[in-house]
């Protein structure tokens, strides 16, 4: 079985360094012994609240003054079971456990700083001074540093004594080492990865780093790891320097992507985001993993690329394989076009995701917005499947992720678990328990959702004695303005309805057991998610999960959730909310408390087969059955997969079929396009003496398309008397045999006029803005040219914009805005090539039909551009659908394509081909089924001519 590598940034394993002696002792530890906590055991984790007052209020008048908050101090504890011999330490997953998958984050200290287990510390210095002012220094300095390493690389010369490993490297290299769970990393993807490969879906192999700094590795340290990771864990480690990571880690990607990603543009002179030295850094990763997955890959592997950390990588790796099969799934939101411009890098970021062959998303709001974003800043062509760009089609879809219901249902099991259940309902008898736990940051909504709260128990006061609300709040650095506010809010709620024997807000600022995790959403009788914005909530699959009432009395609880979470696009009986809209927040709690019972069980009913039916698992296998189906289709699209036109294998069909179709593209196909200078390339005499040449044989029956308009197009082909002709791609046609001028309007003009008005008041105000463009007027479609515009960058920042405002805002006109070369070009959706061509199929073969003949046998399309694919596409359903037996698709150049096959001597090769057709006929077809004898002459005159001596 080929393997599917999963690269995310960090290894779902890290390291644990100790001494040899040390190591010795841990070889037979003693298993920690199980007893119920005590409460003297227990140490409070409860905030400790200010003695101040917060602007952060719903009500006039002044706070009320702060009492001691002591009724739920000393229940919970992050280690309840420990014992002074054995402590236990936070749980984390351990590889085999099945217990240990169900955890979807980890609470952890910043990168490099957490003390869980023994690691080396970061040897990163702090980064250049992050002010516009400094730009240029820092950026020469970058480029001086840049340099060097590429002279230093050149002369290939061994280290010297002073770039010796120090004196902590080679403490490192002494001590031995232990894997374990990593800290960092997306707990959700662990889960379906490993949800997948237990079923035997795949099998995998892991890159990325080890979460913590390295540079303190001796390379004979690193070697052992190497072997023995990759062995025993599937394992393969990125080394990049403590500077590269840390720079991209917590500068790059969580200063600047991620509070994008999540629509906060950073404006703060900390957040760094004009400095360009943490983009050099993000980039330098992102090349570490590109080069180990090239390194690594063998033909025939899946490449599966995770998150925003790496968005650079598909296109990296696509440069070295151009035909690797490559997925990238995005875990967090994508943002509108609106937000995401606001990226300096904005362009280099959407180029590496297209390097993908299929881009995947959590929901289909995330996978429009980074179609919209193609279209409006790369002015690309973009479907409702992908981004059509110049040489290949990238495929964007939308799968959102699940848990991994056996491995949580085993958690709930532990003996743990149990006890913890007996003692928070006991704790909490007779109350209502609303349970929450989400980062404290400014994405997650903790404020908002303390401050909805606060405004339930005023508006509600009947409920404020029978109500709890605990929340959980997994800390995060940097956020003390935001820890003081909330601490505020706490401060205010505890003083107006706590007493000594109630507490209405249990407020935990540090992450709990994973026991007490799962006993609290199996007690609670509401969940409540308040994110502003987030990717896929897992918390609320895993709280339906555990609401099945196997555990606790309590079960179908309600879910609160904010209608800005991929969760939401998931469920459909959940409790919306809007997270900014504090009273509608408050009026949805006391919905969900006083919610019946029958209620209740319907909403849980649908919300518990949402989940166990997009698992993990299921979001891995449907991942990579889209890839493989889409790599697939790209490979045979490809132009080195398309086979070149065999004229032996079309002569033969010719001369056995009775009734023959031909469309051909007429610009780039029979005709290459003109010069600059407008200079035709190949005579249009013999465009037309070869048309003539096949239209004198009556078997045949000659099509020609073109987006040119009708009065055009029949002006080119005066002299071809009879030829069908199909102008502005489809809109208008003439039938073969047709006299000219006879003409049929596939489309209603009043309709097109109407549209037409609109669109041109849109092109107006940019041709207002870009100095040398105009506006290109046919009878069903407007051209908007700007190869005139001296700025061109400018040009298309703009054309991406107007393209996307005519899709965005006249979709219901059954129009689109499609770039082209230099142009965008504006048509109607339900009219094309493709639509021309199934008329004209569909009436000869009425016609055939009503005259009891046979419906065409033989049939060959030929087209050169993205126009001509929904013709290819179309013959080919015929052939697939043995409608037709005899079907040649031709694509005249070397680019990607659906045609069956290729002719890449362009025009003059087609016209060869064509001309050798004709001389079959003339060959083989009596004098007296010939169309016109005088052309029959003519014809046989020329073949005397082209076999006589000289």
């Amino acid at each position: 079985m080929a393997a599917t590598h999963i690269v995310s940034l960090f290894l779902p394993y890290t390291l644990s360094f100790h001494d040899v002696k040390e190591d010795e002792r841990r070889r037979s530890p003693s298993p920690p012994r199980l007893e119920k906590p005590s409460i003297e055991k227990r140490k409070s984790l409860m905030i400790d609240l200010p003695s101040r007052h917060s602007a952060a209020s719903l009500f006039s008048g002044p706070t009320p003054p702060l009492t001691p908050n002591t009724a739920a101090e000393g229940f919970f504890s992050p280690s309840p079971f420990a014992t002074e011999s054995q402590p236990l330490k936070r749980q984390f997953s351990k590889p085999g456990d099945p217990r240990s998958l169900a955890r979807i984050d980890a609470d952890v200290a910043e990168w490099g700083r957490h003390q869980v287990y023994n690691q080396p510390q970061s040897s990163a210095k702090p980064l250049p001074s992050g002010s516009i002012l400094d730009f240029a220094r820092v950026h020469e300095e970058i480029e001086q540093q840049r340099l060097q390493k590429a002279k230093r690389r050149l002369k290939s010369s061994p280290p010297s004594r002073a770039s010796r490993a120090p004196s902590r490297e080679r403490g490192y290299g002494s001590k031995a080492w232990t894997v374990e769970d990593a800290l960092q990393g997306n707990g959700g993807l662990t889960n379906a990865v490993r949800s997948a490969v237990n079923s035997g879906q795949i099998e995998v192999q892991w890159i990325g780093t080890l979460g913590f700094p390295t540079d303190a590795l001796p390379p004979n340290t690193r070697e052992q790891i190497d072997d023995h990771m990759l062995n025993e864990y599937q394992s393969e480690i990125v080394y990049v320097t403590d500077k590269d990571l840390d720079g991209c880690y917590a500068h790059y990607c969580k200063t600047i992507l991620w509070p994008i990603f999540h629509y906060q543009v950073p404006d703060h002179p900390k957040s760094k985001a004009y400095a360009d030295h943490s983009w050099e850094f993000y980039r330098n990763l992102n090349q570490a993993f590109a080069d180990k997955v090239v390194a690594s890959y063998k033909k025939g592997d899946t490449i599966w690329i995770h998150d925003y950390h790496l968005l650079l990588v598909p296109g990296m790796v696509r440069k070295k394989l151009p035909d690797a099969q490559i997925g990238f799934f995005l875990h967090t939101a994508f943002p509108s076009s609106e937000v995401f411009r606001c990226l300096a890098t904005r362009k280099e970021l959407l180029e590496g995701m297209l390097g993908a062959n299929l881009v995947a998303f959590q929901t289909e709001e995330y996978s429009q917005h980074f179609l919209q974003t193609c279209s409006r800043l790369l002015t690309v062509e973009t479907t409702g499947e992908g981004v059509q760009l110049d040489d290949h089609f990238v495929n964007v879809t939308s799968h959102p992720i699940g848990i991994n219901p056996p491995a949580i249902q085993e958690a709930r099991e532990a003996e743990e678990v149990k006890v913890w259940i007996e003692n928070i309902q006991e704790r909490y008898k007779h109350k209502y328990l609303i349970v929450a736990r989400d980062k404290l940051d400014g994405v997650h909504g903790v404020r908002q959702k303390l401050l909805a709260y606060e405004l339930f128990l005023n508006k509600y006061p009947a409920w404020a004695e029978k109500t709890v609300l605990i929340q959980v709040a997994t800390s995060t650095s940097e956020q003390s303005e935001l820890l003081t506010t909330v601490s505020d809010i706490c401060s205010r709620i505890d003083n107006a309805h706590s007493s000594l024997v109630h507490q209405p807000l249990v407020f935990l600022k540090q992450d709990i057991d994973f026991s007490q995790y799962l006993a609290l959403l199996t007690v609670a009788d509401v969940l409540m998610v308040c994110a502003l914005r987030d990717g896929m909530n897992l918390t609320a699959h895993e709280y339906i999960f555990c609401q099945d009432g196997k555990a606790s009395s309590k079960k179908h609880g309600p879910l609160i959730l904010s209608e800005f979470t991929g969760s939401a696009a998931v469920f459909q009986d959940h409790i919306p909310i809007n997270p900014w809209d504090y009273r509608k927040q408050a009026d949805a709690i006391k919905t969900a408390l006083e919610m019946n019972d029958a209620e209740k069980q319907y909403r849980y009913k649908n919300l518990y087969s949402r989940v166990m039916n997009q698992t993990g698992g299921h979001w891995a296998e449907e991942l990579g059955k889209s890839l493989n189906k889409v790599h697939e289709e790209h490979n045979q699209r490809s132009s080195s997969a398309v086979p070149r036109l065999s004229t032996t294998q079309i002569s033969e069909k010719y001369k056995r079929a009775n009734h023959r179709v031909f469309i051909i593209d007429y610009e780039g196909t029979l005709a290459p396009h003109k010069t600059r200078e407008g200079v035709p390339l190949t005579s249009l005499t013999r465009i037309v003496d070869t048309l003539n040449d096949l239209m004198v044989d009556g078997k045949n029956i000659v099509y020609v398309m073109s987006g040119r308009q009708p009065e055009e197009i029949e002006s080119v082909f005066r002299t071809a008397t009879g030829l069908g002709l199909i102008a502005e791609n489809g809109c208008f046609v003439r039938e073969y045999g047709a006299a000219a001028h006879s003409w049929e309007t596939a489309v209603d003009m009043n309709e097109v006029n109407r549209w037409k008005k609109d669109v041109k008041a849109i092109l107006r105000y940019y041709r207002e803005r870009m100095e040398g463009s105009y506006i290109e007027e046919r009878h069903c479609s407007l051209i908007f040219r700007y190869e005139r515009v001296e700025d061109q960058e400018a040009a298309m920042r703009n054309v991406g914009d107007c393209a996307d405002q005519i899709n965005s805002g006249c979709k219901s006109m059954r129009i689109h805005a499609v770039p082209i070369g230099k142009a965008v070009l504006i048509e109607q959706v339900d009219f094309s090539k493709g639509t021309a061509a199934t008329n004209v199929y569909n009436r000869l073969c009425e016609q055939n039909k009503a005259s009891e003949l046979q419906p065409p046998d033989f049939l060959m399309v030929v087209g050169d551009d993205r126009e001509d694919e929904v013709v290819f596409r179309w013959a080919n359903q015929l052939a697939k659908n043995g409608t037709l037996s005899n079907v040649f698709t031709v694509s005249v150049g070397k680019r990607n394509t659906q045609a069956q096959a290729a002719l890449t001597q362009g025009s003059t090769g087609l016209l060869t081909v064509l001309q050798k057709l004709a001389k079959i006929s003339l060959d083989q077809t009596p004098a007296d089924y010939f169309t016109s004898p005088r052309k029959y002459a003519n014809l046989v005159a020329k073949r005397d001519q082209a076999i006589s001596p000289l």
